[in-house]
């Protein structure tokens, strides 16, 4: 730790707790204890039920979360994809270039995301690109709203990337695709792991450009909390958000294994 006095790290360990349990964990308290409640007129929630989680189950919710996971994954893989050959062909172009795709990749995260869903549907509502009310719009969507942190991510690796082992394979008379699969890939794997995990979390909670293109048959849990919540059912809507961070949590344990083991070849 870069404290070395001992009084100076209970400081900063008592300031990190002060922020840490008002700013970021009391909140998610709150929606736990809410999620358990039939009711809440005091200062603490009344009524312990499960009624909430037996209707997930039984309801559509679980499809909505099948749906969210199944859009952040599509969303993820295709981003992640796009993103790390982007950031590859940009690292041989020169840097006027290069700072033109920046630019191009960080334009859906400089605007609201309401826009990037008005500007699909207007784009995919005419043929020959007719997408509007099928669920690869939604797909579409999420994935330019994530393809930027991905590419990021790739690029910051790059730039930290020993170029060393990269002439060497070359100069032992490795092919560029050889180079690329067998060396540069596996150095780069610890970050596109990370850059997947943060995809699929985006994308996970993505609900304002969702909210204008998604179809009746295809309607991710963002959506279902925010109809729940906006009719009036606190404690359901409160059941859904418990299960969506569930559903992301269980997916990023999942990457952070694979990020681990990556680490260590």
């Amino acid at each position: 730790m870069l404290v070395h006095s001992k009084l100076a790290r209970r400081a900063v360990h008592l300031l990190f707790f002060a922020l840490f349990l008002p700013l970021f964990a009391l909140p998610l308290l709150v929606i736990v204890a809410a999620s358990l409640a039939s009711g809440w007129s005091g200062a603490l929630p009344s009524g312990p039920t499960l009624a909430h989680y037996r209707d997930i189950a039984q309801g559509d919710a679980l499809t909505a979360l099948i749906t969210s996971v199944l859009t952040a994954l599509a969303a993820s893989v295709t981003a992640l994809t796009t993103g790390t050959w982007a950031a590859l062909a940009a690292q041989r172009l020169g840097p006027r270039t290069r700072r033109l795709i920046d630019t191009l990749f960080l334009l859906p995260v400089a605007v609201p995301s309401v826009v990037v869903g008005l500007s699909l549907l207007v784009a995919f509502s005419q043929p020959p690109f007719l997408l509007n009310g099928t669920p690869h719009i939604v797909v579409i969507a999420h994935t330019v709203l994530v393809t930027a942190f991905a590419y990021q991510s790739v690029t910051a690796a790059l730039a930290r990337l020993d170029p060393a082992y990269e002439q060497s394979a070359a100069g032992l008379g490795a092919r560029p695709a050889y180079v690329l699969w067998r060396v540069k890939l596996p150095m780069l794997l610890p970050s596109l792991t990370a850059a997947a995990g943060l995809c699929f979390a985006l994308s996970m909670g993505e609900l304002s450009a969702t909210m204008m293109i998604y179809p009746p048959d295809w309607v991710p849990l963002p959506v279902r909390i925010f109809a729940a919540t906006d009719r009036g059912s606190l404690f359901a809507g409160a059941a859904l958000a418990v299960a969506l961070m569930a559903g992301t949590l269980i997916v990023l344990l999942g990457v952070s294994r694979i990020r681990t083991r990556a680490s260590y070849r």
